[in-house]
């Protein structure tokens, strides 16, 4: 197999945001020549499928600036310095639907824009909720809702859950839950 490796040469930090820092690379390609990559740095998410114990889930909708409209979203946020993942999935929970969780079940990772950030997104089933009172951001403006699973599936099917980290988690959450099903 060929190398595919990049090199770095070198790195410039071109703009630092509250959340989003981008880069400049100057790297060597696998054929020695020399090209540009621009890059987003993110510390990382973590998105949960809330489960109720009738089997709905809860989801949101909010509005994403820079798209300029409403999505249906699966609780999410991103991991803050030296918080654990499970810490991080719990957090959000709580603060967007007000509902803490007993138990959580990772169901996997998403790398959501490969060409332009570095950011990983962990995928989590949360379950054992109990009602608590939400702690949003000031800035963080959500409805809440929730759904019989097989909806929410084929709300993704349909093409009216498009956010690719809620698409991402509720496909593998409702492939596990139809593999449990099967067995």
């Amino acid at each position: 197999m060929k190398n595919l490796v990049e090199k770095k040469l070198h790195s410039k930090c071109v703009y630092k945001g509250c959340l989003l820092h981008v880069w400049r690379d100057d790297v060597e390609l696998p054929n020695g020549k020399t090209s540009i990559r621009e890059y987003i740095r993110h510390p990382g998410a973590v998105v949960v499928v809330p489960v109720l114990d009738n089997g709905n889930i809860i989801l949101e909708k909010q509005f994403r600036y820079p798209s300029n409209r409403v999505f249906i979203e699966c609780p999410a946020g991103k991991i803050d310095p030296g918080e654990t993942l499970e810490d991080t999935a719990r957090r959000e929970l709580l603060e967007e639907t007000g509902y803490e969780c007993s138990e959580l079940t990772y169901l996997g990772k998403v790398h959501p824009g490969i060409g332009y950030t570095d950011e990983q997104i962990y995928l989590y089933e949360g379950k054992g909720l109990k009602q608590q009172k939400t702690a949003r951001d000031d800035d963080e403006f959500l409805e809440i809702f929730d759904i019989p699973a097989k909806e929410a599936y084929q709300m993704v099917i349909r093409g009216e859950i498009t956010d690719a980290k809620s698409v991402t988690a509720i496909l593998l959450f409702w492939e596990k839950r139809m593999q449990k099903e099967m067995t």
